[in-house]
């Protein structure tokens, strides 16, 4: 298994909101810039999204893939593997939210993927680190400026 990256960023909203933004895969493509489309192809006995199918386009790499979700029963934290991919052999992740004094919350990303073609390790470390600085960096701006 390859080597998990992890990062965190405060999000001035309580958990709920940022919960429900990192649920409405349908608005990915308003907020999170390499994300082209997506495709809920299942959902859970609580009506969350349990299969996601991403189109992304990040510059050189592209990729439709599948991913499958775990929703915490205390809505706070979502993990997900991949089901299929095309340039990924494997990617797991998870979002932990934890509310921080001031009512807001810290979101911790953790994020391991494994690409088809063989990378070198500092490399593929270094592009998990812009995927999720990115990510990160999107959903505080959605959360505190998007629509509630």
């Amino acid at each position: 298994m390859a080597e998990q990256s992890t990062q965190s960023i405060e999000v001035d909203a309580p958990p709920e909101r940022v919960m429900a933004v990192i649920a409405d895969f349908g608005s990915y493509p308003e907020w999170a810039k390499q994300v082209r489309e997506t495709e809920v192809l299942a959902t859970d006995a609580d009506g969350n999204p349990k299969q996601v199918k991403l189109t992304l386009d990040a510059g050189p790499i592209k990729d439709v893939y599948t991913l499958e979700y775990d929703w915490a029963a205390d809505g706070r934290s979502v993990s997900w593997h991949l089901v299929k991919g095309q340039m990924q052999k494997a990617q797991d992740g998870r979002y932990e939210l934890a509310e921080t004094p001031g009512g807001g919350t810290k979101v911790t990303y953790t994020l391991s993927v494994e690409l088809a073609l063989p990378m070198i390790g500092l490399l593929r470390r270094k592009a998990e680190k812009m995927v999720m600085d990115t990510a990160l960096k999107e959903l505080k701006r959605r959360v505190e400026s998007g629509p509630a």
